[in-house]
């Protein structure tokens, strides 16, 4: 199954841009693919960070002065 893909455009500050020109030259690849895998991997950590809430959610919520108490019991502090 062929990636259906959407122009968009996007805006830059000048010397970012050069340094992505830059990077694709270097590495053979398109600032369209460079910028695309960066946006792909932004969305990934997001999904994971929203897994990681999704799987504290049933946690007790503890306190900052709770747990400087309980680092300092457990001798972290």
């Amino acid at each position: 199954m062929q990636s259906q893909t959407t122009r968009a455009t996007i805006y830059l500050d000048k010397e970012m841009h050069k340094a992505l020109r830059l990077k694709a030259a270097e590495t053979h690849r398109s600032i369209s693919e460079i910028v695309s895998d960066a946006v792909r991997e932004a969305l990934r950590e997001d999904e994971e960070d929203l897994a990681a809430v999704r799987a504290r959610a049933h946690e007790k919520p503890i306190t900052y002065e709770a747990l400087l108490k309980k680092l300092k019991a457990d001798g972290t502090l």
